[in-house]
């Protein structure tokens, strides 16, 4: 079995199973604001503020950030692996694949650490 250090679990399995668990997530939340959104057609600042400052919403925003952050990096890193192949691009592709994924890593790491210091201001 070959495994590679740069997948998120090192299991096909594990990385499909959290794919589709923060998928879930992010269409609950989705749904949430959505409905939200619809219930409260005259929505102003104030309200929206006194949502997002409590507790279960937080969390709730929390975890659909790290969600995204993980959905993004397994989505990402495998279409990476699919199409960023020697086979495709010869020698410069390993590099080319590596730098990509350090990239992605930053990205969703800063996007992360930014929707911690929205929520609580760190």
């Amino acid at each position: 079995m070959v495994t590679n250090a740069t997948s998120f679990s090192r299991s096909g399995l594990s990385d499909w199973l959290l794919q589709r668990l923060t998928a879930l997530i992010l269409a609950a939340y989705t749904l949430f604001l959505v409905g939200y959104l619809a219930l409260h057609p005259d929505l102003d600042y104030a309200a929206w503020a006194r949502l997002f400052a409590g507790l279960p919403m937080k969390l709730f925003t929390l975890a659909a950030a790290v969600s995204l952050a993980i959905h993004a990096w397994i989505g990402l890193w495998t279409v990476l692996t699919d199409y960023v192949t020697e086979r495709l691009l010869g020698p410069v592709a390993t590099p080319l694949r590596l730098a990509l994924e350090i990239a992605m890593i930053l990205v969703n790491l800063g996007f992360a650490v930014w929707a911690i210091d929205i929520l609580w201001g760190v």
